[in-house]
């Protein structure tokens, strides 16, 4: 009975040790969280059109995080774009996101302590769409008309720098603010006369329920949006290895969505998003993937985001003046180009959009 009670003893006092344990690797599990500012359709929990979009559909992150199990990724992904990012990082629900310029510019001059990493998602244009037969032919016919523009977003800005080229303003217009899917409702319906977006609004056109009468692309390069890999300074200063690993990966990711031959599965593997991958091909035509998926932080998308600020603030979208100083970090993605063998393999631009040659 004795030699009994020992035995059930020791084996409490296992299960005791193996419960503390798995306790303890519980407890020394990092999750990192990553956001999307953009969700697909009917709430997909997937973006399209990135880089990062092609490492989330496509586990390069996984795979890059293969010798660190005490890790974990968990992605969210945002109907509110990216002033609903921003106020994730307010309230210390996110590590790290994808993000259009203006938020970000936005969040910076609230107060939020980040560092910009790579590019995903540069050089994107937006588009001018109509309902159907409008007689709404070019931007300066929307004097006086309902026009919808997603407040916050890096669309807002670019449209609102695309009116004053063609001699209009903010109060010129009737703005409605709306997201991807009610203005897609809203032209549908014909509820709207116009609406600034991307390229959803090709899927629409495809359809002949909207028509695109104006597009950034192969207009002024000043017009363009610029979406970032942003991560919490805080995050970054206690787990650089692990933000080393995301970069790289995305690095990884964003070589396969550059190689031409690639084409049609980013499209694809985009389409994950429930937007038609038509959209994407529509998105992306006339321009090099290598110009659209690089992963570069240069002088030009520097430039650029020191210009937008100016300009939020110019136009009311801002009311303080934000200092850039120390923001971008191209640490982490410059030994990732190294390590990977891809030094040059992306072109950069110097401030005034010019490409710049190989090691200026």
């Amino acid at each position: 009975m004795i030699a009994k009670r020992k035995l059930f003893c020791l084996l409490l006092a296992g299960a005791g040790l193996l419960f503390d344990l798995r306790l303890g690797l519980a407890a020394d599990t990092l999750t990192v969280r990553i956001g999307f500012a953009s969700v697909g359709a009917d709430n997909r929990q997937f973006s399209g059109g990135s880089s990062a979009a092609v490492a989330h559909s496509e586990h390069y992150l996984d795979r890059e995080l293969h010798d660190r199990p005490d890790v974990k990724v968990e992605w969210y992904f945002f109907k509110g774009a990216g002033p609903a990012v921003n106020e994730a990082f307010a309230n210390n629900q996110l590590d790290f996101a994808i993000q259009g310029d203006l938020p970000e510019i936005i969040g910076r001059a609230n107060g939020l302590k980040t560092r910009i990493l790579l590019a995903s998602g540069a050089h994107a244009p937006i588009y001018l769409a109509v309902p159907f037969g409008s007689a709404i032919r070019k931007v300066a016919d929307l004097r006086g008309r309902k026009v919808s523009i997603f407040r916050g977003t890096n669309n807002h800005l670019a449209a609102v720098k695309v009116l004053a080229g063609n001699g209009l303003q903010e109060r010129d217009v009737q703005i409605i603010n709306m997201d991807t899917a009610t203005t897609n409702a809203a032209l549908t319906s014909k509820d709207i006369d116009a609406a600034f977006g991307n390229f959803p609004l090709a899927s629409l056109a495809e359809r002949n329920i909207a028509e695109i009468i104006y597009t950034t692309k192969g207009d002024n390069p000043a017009y363009e949006r610029h979406s970032t890999l942003i991560g919490q300074d805080a995050f970054i200063k206690a787990h650089p290895d692990i933000t080393q690993k995301i970069v790289s990966a995305i690095v990884r990711a964003a070589r396969w969505a550059s190689d031409e031959a690639n084409r049609e599965a980013f499209f694809e593997i985009s389409a994950r998003t429930g937007f038609p991958a038509s959209g994407y091909r529509y998105d992306f035509s006339n321009q090099e993937l290598k110009y659209r998926n690089t992963p570069i932080i240069d002088a030009s998308i520097i430039e650029s985001y020191r210009v937008q600020a100016k300009q939020a603030k110019e136009f009311g979208l801002l009311r303080r003046d934000v200092d850039l100083n120390g923001w971008f970090d191209r640490s982490f993605l410059d030994v990732a180009l190294k390590e990977q063998g891809l030094v040059g393999y992306w072109q950069e631009y110097d401030a005034s959009g010019r490409p710049q040659a190989a090691g200026q």
